[in-house]
């Protein structure tokens, strides 16, 4: 052989060069880019997109495939860990990372799509010889046969222990969710093998894309004309776009004067601002106002009833995100970038106060798959005293006779619950205000006067609420 020669050959087989897939390939720099930039695939995944499409290597059929590849994946990837372990010589966490996430995406292929089995193994070669080289590519081709042998039922059945004698592993792994969150969203339930597995099979499905008309610069039957759109199931600004629905395509949202927020995100907004009071209703406070939904839809309302809004941040960037969804707001308001535990304004100024605290984020998982793991149980240690801070300051920027709303996108105890009760104990003079009537024909909303959404119960974020009068 000679010295130019770029590796043995074995005679009569000549060297084939890998054909580079570009879904595949997409997907593959989607997952690496989340896990070695701790990115979102929601926020990875449009520009990969976009760009593919502009060198013309995509239809809409290929982001199709892209999409569900990337996020069916980061669903399921508890379940695929536990049954690629079964399948390797050695510890997962000994296997490089670049070739788990070949892996991944074969075993989902194999297990959570209709592509054919030789097509899925030979397309997951394929992009191993690409990407990691022919070497680790027969790695690949050896796991992904053993596990083509079996459909994903009887893997399961074989590698999670049976649910008698461990319910919270089992459906860990059935349902791909660490076991702390499955424990966690268990006791938020209060119990019951119905429920949780509802709602983590909730978890792991496709949320819609909920658009909202936001007051006074658009409307419900103007989003209804886009094609794909049908009505929200609760709030009265929300529109569903059903499958392929792109809201980036709708002229309202290219426009600000609609907005891409899920339901229970405007149910929230709307419980606050239609809550009662005693008294003035002139100055209203989003007090953790990024990335501006709520903000946006808060201020809307206001301008309808001739108040104004003060959307308060702490990031900056995230501060012009809010400026951005207020521009063209019918009515005054303010944006300012402010820490919320060390609030520029002074105390009772406000006549409402929405604070939707920094979270673990557990309520969105449907959107964001991977966060489940990352985030840890030592996480909510971190949140803890900011939760308790904000909800605070709210309470001490309010006037005597208004409503603080507490809000979190995660349904866990330490977050909801525990935060409220521990906090009304050093302001006696405030009191509960039962929320559920304030958010029409809303059902399963629990026993009150607090108010907890799920995403198998109402279709929305696992968004909760708790409503506080101060009274003295």
């Amino acid at each position: 052989m000679s010295e130019q020669s770029p590796r043995p050959r074995k005679p009569g087989k000549p060297y084939r060069r890998p054909q580079k897939d570009p879904v595949r390939f997409l997907a593959f720099e989607a997952l690496r880019a989340v896990d070695e930039r701790d990115a979102y695939a929601n926020l990875v995944l449009p520009p990969l997109l976009r760009k593919a499409r502009e060198k013309g290597d995509f239809d809409a059929r290929d982001a199709a495939l892209a999409t569900e590849l990337v996020y069916g994946t980061l669903r399921k990837q508890g379940t695929y860990d536990a049954i690629i372990a079964s399948c390797v010589d050695r510890p997962l966490r000994e296997v490089d990372p670049p070739v788990l996430d070949v892996l991944s995406l074969g075993v989902h292929q194999l297990l959570g799509t209709r592509i054919p089995t030789h097509a899925a193994v030979s397309a997951s070669v394929e992009l191993a010889r690409v990407v990691l080289g022919d070497g680790r590519a027969k790695f690949v081709n050896a796991v992904l046969r053993k596990v083509a042998q079996d459909d994903l039922d009887t893997w399961i059945e074989r590698v999670a222990p049976p649910y008698d004698d461990d319910p919270e592993d089992n459906l860990a792994i059935v349902h791909s969710h660490p076991r702390w969150i499955v424990s966690a969203l268990w006791d938020s339930l209060g119990g019951g093998r119905a429920g949780i597995e509802d709602l983590l099979e909730a978890d792991n499905e496709r949320p819609e894309v909920t658009l909202v008309a936001r007051p006074g610069r658009s409307t419900t039957e103007e989003l209804l004309r886009e094609e794909a759109a049908v009505p929200g199931r609760w709030s009265p600004y929300a529109v569903r776009l059903s499958e392929g629905g792109e809201p980036g395509a709708v002229a309202a949202v290219k426009e600000g004067r609609a907005g891409v927020q899920d339901e229970g995100s405007q149910l929230v907004a709307l419980a606050l601002a239609n809550a009662p009071l005693d008294g003035p209703d002139e100055k209203w406070l989003d007090g953790c106002a990024g990335p501006g939904g709520k903000a946006a839809l808060l201020a809307a309302v206001a301008a309808e009833r001739g108040a104004t809004l003060l959307a308060s941040e702490k990031q900056p960037h995230r501060a012009g995100l809010v400026a951005k969804a207020l521009a063209g707001n019918p009515g005054p308001y303010q944006v300012i970038t402010a820490d919320g535990t060390r609030p520029p304004w002074r105390p009772g100024s406000f006549d409402r106060v929405l604070m939707d605290v920094p979270c673990t984020g557990l309520g969105a998982l449907r959107r964001r798959p991977e966060a489940r793991w990352r985030r840890r149980p030592e996480d909510l240690e971190g949140f803890a005293s900011l939760q308790r801070d904000l909800l605070r300051t709210a309470l001490e920027s309010v006037r005597v006779g208004g409503v603080v709303g507490y809000a979190t996108c995660s349904p866990h105890l330490a977050e909801t619950r525990a935060v409220v009760d521990d906090i009304l104990k050093q302001y006696p003079q405030t009191e509960l205000i039962d929320a559920r009537p304030l958010l029409p024909d809303v059902g399963a909303l629990g026993a009150g006067p607090d108010v907890q959404l799920w995403p198998h119960l109402h279709g929305t974020d696992a968004m909760y609420l708790a409503l506080i009068r101060r009274t003295g």
